[in-house]
């Protein structure tokens, strides 16, 4: 059993990525109710939160229902990170995990997210003061390095495995690589095949199917599955993912009813805690994935993100529902 404190996430739990303005509770609510074991909030910003600033606060919300849930904090700064892993533990999450893997510009390039791979004593240095500051486990989500020639993910999870952190996620790819080429999951199998680690590491990037997801555990050894973006728009990933893991069979993906009512229920959870405009814009990422693979769905999904009335845009998620019944993805 994987645990990360007293919680107990099953044999080989199945893990929703932090991603940023995609892992919100809207979101996070329908990959739960499909299979999801724990999930994370999208990063906050340590600075935000210290001046609460009303974007990061909101970030903040988590809800029973999801439990297990991990805040995610970033930053460059130690005084803030610490300051700000304190004001997320009263908040009430599960974890608080780091961000040292996000490879963006604008945060990497200032020395946060996977920009603190250059400087591996001040990731170790930081992440003891946030253990140190919390009650609450602290897990890790990083890279393999900055680039090719900085790769020391072993030295990484080593040390901060004896400051105190609990499980690691690691994102198969350097920050070079960004989200481009393939994931080398080889380093991870190196990390669960040294006997110095005794942490569960969990393994992220390309896991887009049950049979993928299967290959890469049995292959890499790793203790869980981190999935992101092929959960965008099909949070049934997870629900198949144990499918498969179970019986060795592929479970039928969702009909085009189960489509449209988890469209709806993302949709309305959206618009409740986000507001009509900000909550209807967020959902326009989500529509082409609800409905990848349904012939001559463009015009449909072009009113979907171009359309600015809630009510509306449930009336053209119910005419999909009539004009493709019958319609086989």
């Amino acid at each position: 059993m994987i645990k990360i404190g007293d919680l107990n996430l099953g044999e080989f739990p199945l893990l929703l990525a932090p991603m940023e303005d995609v892992s919100d509770p809207p979101f996070r609510a329908v990959c739960k109710s499909n299979g999801a074991d724990l999930m994370y909030t999208e990063f906050i910003s340590s600075e935000g939160l210290i001046r609460d600033a009303a974007k990061s606060v909101q970030k903040l919300d988590v809800y029973d229902y999801e439990r297990p849930i991990g805040i995610q904090i970033f930053g460059n700064e130690i005084s803030s990170m610490r300051e700000a892993a304190a004001i997320v533990e009263a908040a009430g999450p599960d974890i608080l995990d780091i961000n040292y893997g996000c490879p963006v510009n604008k945060v990497a390039c200032k020395g946060a997210g996977a920009g603190i791979l250059l400087d591996i004593d001040k990731m170790v240095s930081m992440t003891a003061q946030i253990v140190k500051a919390v009650n609450i486990p602290v897990t890790v989500k990083t890279r393999l390095g900055w680039d090719e020639n900085t790769i020391r993910i072993e030295e990484v999870t080593e040390r901060l495995q004896d400051i105190g952190i609990q499980p690691i996620s690691i994102h198969a790819r350097t920050r070079k690589q960004m989200y481009k080429g393939e994931a080398n999951w080889k380093y991870l199998a190196d990390v669960k095949n040294n006997p110095r680690i005794k942490i569960p590491v969990f393994g992220n990037g390309d896991i887009d199917s049950p049979e993928k997801a299967k290959l890469y555990r049995d292959k890499y050894g790793v203790d869980g599955i981190m999935i992101g973006r092929a959960a965008i728009g099909y949070p049934w990933i997870f629900d198949e993912i144990k499918h498969y893991f179970a019986t060795g069979n592929l479970l039928a993906g969702p009909d085009l009813a189960e489509r449209v009512a988890v469209a709806k229920r993302h949709l309305d959870f959206s618009v409740e805690w986000k507001g009509e405009k900000l909550g209807l814009l967020e959902m326009r990422r989500h529509y082409t994935n609800y409905f990848r693979g349904l012939p001559h769905f463009k015009p449909y999904r072009t009113a979907l993100v171009t359309t600015e009335d809630y009510a509306a845009v449930r009336q053209i998620l119910d005419e999909v529902s009539r004009v493709f019944e019958g319609v086989e993805f």
